[in-house]
């Protein structure tokens, strides 16, 4: 497939903590680096997200008295999974995998730093309605059809991809430059939702 002017390549949250070593390590993560170096060549518009959390973040299990991490509580926005402590403002688990190239990103979105609310989402924090600002960014550039890659394909890119949907913009996910972490069945649920929102899946971009 060729990439047009108007393509984004959106890498999601390739970042020391979710990758092995790390604090919420995705299994095989650091495997997409070298592929999302290789495709960000082809694409005219790349961009990043990056999870940033402050210490003490209301979705991390050590902020529930007697809470353990993976368990599911409810907020004030609607269900939360609780994780480990991950991705916590200037530590090193925060910042990107040293091998990923990121000198073309044009921008860097963080999310999750709002301490009352987690934020998968590139787009939205997870209570749906809350924005990064991202969509904007992209309409006024004139960009038009977005692809994914990155970790992990369960959460923060199942959760990019269904919101660039539901926004107008033509959505795919390159497989290939996705690891997930699938918990309790969740890897077939993401795939399921992205397909019913209108997401294209790729194996890969050749």
């Amino acid at each position: 497939m060729d990439t047009l002017p108007s393509d984004l390549l959106l890498v999601i949250d390739v970042q020391n903590d979710f990758c092995p070593g790390g604090t919420l390590a995705v299994a095989d993560g650091d495997a997409v680096v070298p592929m999302i170096n290789r495709l960000a060549q082809r694409f005219a518009h790349v961009v990043l997200t990056q999870d940033w959390h402050p210490a003490g973040h209301s979705s991390f299990a050590t902020s529930h008295p007697d809470a353990a991490p993976f368990q599911t509580i409810t907020m004030d926005y609607g269900p939360q999974t609780l994780w480990p402590d991950h991705c916590v403002q200037g530590s090193a688990g925060a910042a990107f995998h040293p091998q990923l190239a990121i000198e073309r990103a044009e921008l860097i979105i963080r999310k999750g730093f709002r301490r009352e609310i987690d934020s998968y989402s590139a787009f939205y924090e997870n209570d749906r309605h809350t924005p990064t600002g991202l969509a904007g960014y992209l309409r006024e550039r004139g960009l038009k059809r977005i692809f994914l890659v990155g970790l992990a394909t369960d959460y923060c890119v199942h959760y990019s991809a269904v919101d660039a949907r539901r926004l107008g913009f033509e959505t795919v996910v390159i497989e290939a430059g996705c690891r997930a972490i699938d918990l309790a069945g969740s890897l077939a649920s993401a795939w399921t939702s992205m397909r019913d929102a209108g997401v294209q899946r790729l194996a890969d971009l050749s």
